[in-house]
């Protein structure tokens, strides 16, 4: 197995982790960044974002295009699609293992995201690919006129219902509250959509089909009545778990997964850091996972100055 020394490791290439590299070899450190798929992260999946300072409205995949091709301009070394075996936090000198390399570093910058949360409900894993998605933009084409339902009331799930429409001949959106989180100006597009009808105050209990999903059973919260809504794809968009199950615990997580940090992004261990989504933090857009990766990469360089005296071996 081949042996990779690096001043940072970077394990996550969206917006957070990019960033992260930018700052970081602008601070003379050697860096490489790690993902286990193609670089980007969660927005290469987003249709469109107009929240993105600079950019009045810019395509998801368009936008971290940028951000990889700035990271190009310096010596960053790059692994996509690389496999993670395990991480070694506690020693001095970290280590990472994946299916064809064995990465030593003095800093580890932890940028691995979230993934979109389960309904944990019956029919969900078994009818995923066959009617059950998590992404609007990668899938939303196979079913042009048809019937579609969202679960969610953010602006992940109002967003994505409104992207739908371009395809199917109907869209329900399904939100347990008796009104929507998304932000007011995306909520009154939504409202002018015909094609979108709100269900409220209501939760998804089951996914039924045969070979392909074809109704799903809800339930009212305040009234508990429960009905049967023909449906060919539901979406569910109920937020996010973090991407930590290789961390085992190493470091100090909330309740929900999520890596907690101090305001310089450092972790309950010295010359680790988190940043983005998979930390614990009062908002995930990517801006702000940016503003992480900028922060964590300049305290990550000023923590190496303090390690001058060990080698990566």
């Amino acid at each position: 197995m081949s042996v990779k020394e690096y001043d940072i490791v970077i394990l996550g290439g969206g917006p957070a982790g990019l960033s992260a590299a930018i700052y970081a070899a602008r601070s003379a450190a050697s860096v490489a960044v790690i993902d286990i798929s193609m670089f980007g992260g969660q927005p290469s999946n987003y249709l469109e974002l107009e929240n993105y300072p600079g950019f009045s409205k810019i395509g998801g995949y368009d936008l971290m295009e940028k951000f990889e091709e700035h990271a190009d301009m310096f010596s960053i070394d790059k692994y996509p699609m690389e496999e993670i075996q395990s991480i070694d936090l506690k020693s001095t000198i970290k280590l990472i293992k994946t299916l064809n390399y064995e990465f030593k570093a003095k800093s580890v910058i932890i940028a691995t995201g979230a993934k979109a949360k389960k309904l944990g409900i019956k029919g969900e894993d078994e009818f995923l690919g066959r009617g059950v998605s998590y992404c609007a933009v990668c899938d939303g084409a196979f079913y042009r006129d048809k019937i579609v339902s969202v679960v969610g009331g953010g602006n992940a799930a109002v967003e994505e219902a409104m992207y739908l429409t371009k395809f199917a001949q109907k869209v329900y959106l399904i939100h347990r509250r008796n009104e929507l989180r998304a932000d007011k100006i995306v909520q009154e597009r939504a409202f002018k959509n015909d094609k979108l009808e709100f269900i409220y105050d209501t939760v998804v209990t089951e996914i039924q089909g045969e070979n392909l999903v074809n109704k799903i059973l809800l339930e009212n919260v305040k009234t508990h009545e429960k009905r049967v809504l023909n449906t060919d794809g539901i979406f569910p968009y109920i937020g996010f778990t973090p991407n930590t199950e290789l961390i085992n615990n190493q470091l100090n997580q909330n309740e929900s997964g999520f890596i907690i940090t101090d305001e310089t992004m450092n972790t309950n261990i010295a010359g680790v850091y988190a940043i983005g989504d998979v930390r614990n933090t009062p908002l995930r857009q990517v801006i702000t996972a940016a503003a992480d990766g900028a922060v964590a990469a300049i305290y990550a360089s000023k923590y190496i100055e303090t390690l001058k005296e060990i080698t990566v071996k």
